[in-house]
């Protein structure tokens, strides 16, 4: 059979022939895509033509085609329904890409041509988006080394292959410690507190592994409802010292020496660039501009938020003893105590609020709103191939029924996907190409009824990531570079973020939240405590997000020389952002994915950035309505459509008319003091 890798899909939509790829077929046909992308820039740089916008910059845009799309599904699949043997393959290609990627930036004639068009072009000729390319371009060279020594340039191709190993390392052992543990019950005694829901997929779980009883896993599905709500404090203790110690086991699969190595290789990796740290390097392309900035940022959350925390924290504790007997609060009880404690506060009952949101029905309602905000339409469509038989597939269309994109929906946990939930795509959008976009998520699997009850948290982060989908399916740019959500890092997560608003909104919720077996709206008194729940423990979770974002700085500082041992470093940064004193056999920075296989390193305080930009950004949207239509459009038109086409700030000035405000995030996390 011919390797179907090797040319465009004769497929609907050119969508991916899944059933038809094997994991072979990638060993053969993306060596030969580098082979031919390399081909391509060698005929670019080897040119007699002076260099000019169109012989250079365009046709670098069309010289890895194929291989951007072969990558896309290698690594996605790797993330999404991995095996031991894709695992393998993909470390071998990211070696291959690594070589392949410094091929071009290291290549002095094309860098030359490169050079000459950034120096010599009229820019008054260029649009903005052509000008965003060049520069683009130019910085893609020089932010990698196009200026360095050949013996620099050596050197950072070292670096960069080790890295691009360590990352892929780091995650699969991560999956594996995941996956290698499960807590077994049988003594029905045991399950007390656990909801329907739960024990119904435990059951599953159990079966699937030939076992009497109910098995739990360190999966969120499985993991966060065991920890919320198992009466049994010894077994929340040991599921919890499973997850937390993931990483940091004595076994294989210990991370602590890879990111050692990772640190010191992004560190090297900046000085050899000529820049004190990696945090300078990859700040000087975010919003925030410097490591100074941002540590700015952090401490003024930190100052605001700190006093509130305490006062949260106490509360809690008193919660604690007084109602549950449990005198020292320990990481194994915050959750379970805070789920009692809000049931308490605010009188909600998260387990009646889940009859409110199945899954299905939230779906429906999302789709619903976004109708509504961007007039999108989704059709389902049972005969483009998928990966995995749980795998929805819909053509999505605007109301002059353009086609949009392609969507991909993947909602429930299964072996060989990790944890999580996140967006990508399998087809970037460029001019004459629509993108085909993918939603990842891990929700409870329905039931026995193929109703999958979806806790509020859960609605949350599926609008979360239908934000970065619509950013990936609304985008309407020239070139697939600066496309969607290719944009600063601190931009990216503003278009999920502000999604999350709608959640909170009677009007939203009317559509959606539907009892699942009476169909009978939310009540307006669940809608006001889901409101003022917006608010609970905002000082607590914005301590807990400003401690990963210190963390993650601190890995990538000038001092990292300082760093002797990971468990002790995480210790020493997190004890001011914490209530409670470290244990001995935990350690977070060994299983943060986010920054040691994801794209967040020296980023992470991004999260919280966005949220600035989400809070000021959908003031407007209260102002004028939710589902304003002007709003929406204008939303559209200079932020999900835009891409990184224009600087973040300058697109953001022009849908709010402003700069964003700090304390729009403030005032709505309730982190003031009213007189």
């Amino acid at each position: 059979m011919q390797n179907p890798l090797y040319l465009e899909f004769k497929t609907p939509f050119k969508s991916a022939p899944f059933s038809k790829i094997l994991p072979k077929h990638f060993i053969d046909a993306i060596p030969k895509n580098i082979n031919d992308s390399l081909k391509s820039i060698t005929s670019i740089s080897n040119q007699k033509e002076s260099p000019t916008f169109n012989n250079t910059i365009i046709k670098l845009q069309d010289s890895s085609v194929l291989l951007g799309r072969n990558t896309s599904l290698l690594f996605n699949l790797n993330s999404a329904e991995t095996s031991s043997e894709l695992q393998n393959i993909a470390q071998k290609i990211a070696l291959k890409l690594s070589n392949y990627k410094n091929d071009i930036l290291l290549n002095e004639k094309l860098f030359e041509r490169v050079k000459y068009v950034f120096l010599n072009t009229d820019r008054l000729k260029l649009s903005s988006e052509e000008l965003t390319l060049l520069d683009k371009e130019f910085k893609t060279f020089t932010r990698n080394g196009a200026l360095l020594s050949d013996e620099e340039k050596q050197k950072l191709r070292e670096v960069d292959e080790l890295l691009a190993v360590k990352a892929l390392a780091f995650g699969e052992k991560i999956l594996s410690d995941t996956n290698s543990y499960y807590l077994h019950i049988q003594d029905v005694k045991k399950l007390k507190g656990l909801p329907a829901s739960s024990l119904s997929q435990a059951a599953k779980i159990a079966a699937s592994k030939k076992l009497n009883g109910w098995v739990f896993t360190l999966d969120a599905p499985s993991y966060i409802p065991f920890i919320k709500y198992s009466e049994i404090r010894s077994l929340r203790k040991e599921i919890s010292k499973a997850y937390g110690s993931r990483g940091f086991n004595k076994n294989e699969n210990n991370t602590t020496e890879i990111i050692k190595e990772m640190i010191f290789l992004r560190n090297k990796r900046s000085k050899i660039l000529g820049f004190e740290s990696h945090a300078e390097f990859v700040l000087e392309e975010r919003m925030s501009l410097s490591e100074k900035n941002t540590k700015q940022f952090i401490t003024d959350l930190y100052e605001k938020s700190f006093p509130f925390a305490k006062m949260e924290w106490d509360e809690l504790t008193s919660f604690s003893k007084e109602n549950l007997g449990i005198n020292k609060l320990e990481k194994w009880d915050i959750v379970f105590v805070t789920e009692k404690f809000k049931k308490s506060f605010l009188k909600i009952d998260e387990l009646e609020l889940k009859k409110y949101f199945s899954l299905d029905k939230v779906l429906l309602g999302l789709f619903n709103i976004l109708g509504r905000l961007y007039g999108l339409s989704f059709l389902v469509n049972n005969e483009i191939d998928v990966y995995a038989k749980s795998v929805l597939v819909y053509e999505v269309y605007d109301d002059d029924e353009n086609f949009k994109s392609l969507l991909y929906i993947d909602l429930y946990p299964r072996k060989g996907k990790r944890d999580g939930a996140w967006m990508t795509s399998y087809l970037g959008q460029k001019k004459n190409q629509r993108p085909h976009v993918s939603v990842v998520c891990n929700f409870p699997a329905p039931n026995k009824s193929n109703i999958s009850l979806i806790s509020f948290q859960e609605v949350t982060t599926l609008f979360h990531e239908f934000g970065h989908a619509i950013h990936g399916m609304l985008a309407n740019t020239n070139y697939e570079s600066l496309s969607g959500t290719s944009v600063l890092w601190d931009f990216v997560e503003l278009p999920s973020q502000i999604m999350e608003n709608w959640c909170y909104e009677e009007e939203a919720l009317e559509i959606f939240a539907r009892h699942y077996k009476t169909n009978k709206s939310i009540p307006t008194s669940l809608i006001k405590k889901i409101k003022t729940s917006s608010q609970f423990q905002q000082g607590i979770q914005t301590l807990r997000q400003l401690g990963l974002a210190s963390l993650d700085l601190s890995f990538h500082s000038k001092d990292i020389k300082k760093i002797k041992n990971i468990k002790s470093h995480e210790d020493f940064i997190l004890k001011k952002f914490q209530f409670i004193k470290p244990y001995k056999n935990q350690c977070l920075s060994s299983s943060f994915s986010h920054i040691f296989q994801g794209g967040y390193s020296a980023g992470y305080y991004s999260y919280k950035w966005a949220e600035v930009l989400d809070a000021d950004a959908f003031e407007l949207f209260l102002e004028n309505g939710i589902f304003n239509k002007k709003i929406a459009a204008k939303f559209e038109k200079y932020i999900l459509s835009k891409g990184g086409t224009e600087h973040p700030m300058k697109l953001y000035k022009k849908f709010r008319g402003k700069e964003p405000d700090p304390m729009a995030l403030v005032k709505r996390a309730g982190l003031i003091t009213t007189n």
